[in-house]
């Protein structure tokens, strides 16, 4: 029984409203995978973009390098390639094209055959204003569950 990987980008919802979730796999060599394996990596700085091919790639995704591995070791801020199906591509590259729309990473995880996925998000940026909202609604929700937890 492995331990559960879960690393997410706290960021992202508060910098982005979203739109749209996917779930993508990821194309990793076996260093790799294996510093995934061990919590070894960060999202929180990534993005997604699409080459002339029509791939997608998270670009500035960082995963240490294994501690173990000799020569044969990846480069930690390498461009990895999502595989998604062709019509969620396709639908994912025309909304940012014509929208001005972003692709970022969400969470980082493995499931349940061993598989490092990446669950991803069609989002849009959010206005100054948006986020101080963002964190008044927290605000008060903390403070609504400090009160209910008093008088319970």
């Amino acid at each position: 029984m492995q331990k559960k990987i879960n690393i997410q980008n706290k960021k992202a919802r508060f910098l982005y409203e979203i739109l749209d979730k996917y779930t993508a796999g990821i194309v990793l060599s076996g260093t790799e995978i294996k510093s995934i394996r061990s919590s070894k990596a960060s999202i929180a700085e990534s993005f997604c973009e699409f080459n002339e091919q029509g791939e997608l790639f998270v670009i500035n995704m960082t995963v240490e390098e294994y501690k173990y591995g000799n020569y044969y070791n990846h480069r930690p801020k390498a461009e990895r390639k999502l595989l998604l199906n062709k019509r969620e591509l396709k639908k994912l590259e025309k909304e940012v094209k014509n929208s001005g729309l972003t692709i970022v990473p969400l969470k980082l995880f493995i499931n349940d055959k061993g598989f490092a996925k990446l669950d991803i998000a069609l989002a849009k940026g959010k206005k100054l204003f948006d986020k101080r909202e963002t964190i008044k609604d927290r605000d008060n929700k903390r403070n609504l569950d400090r009160v209910k937890k008093i008088y319970k």
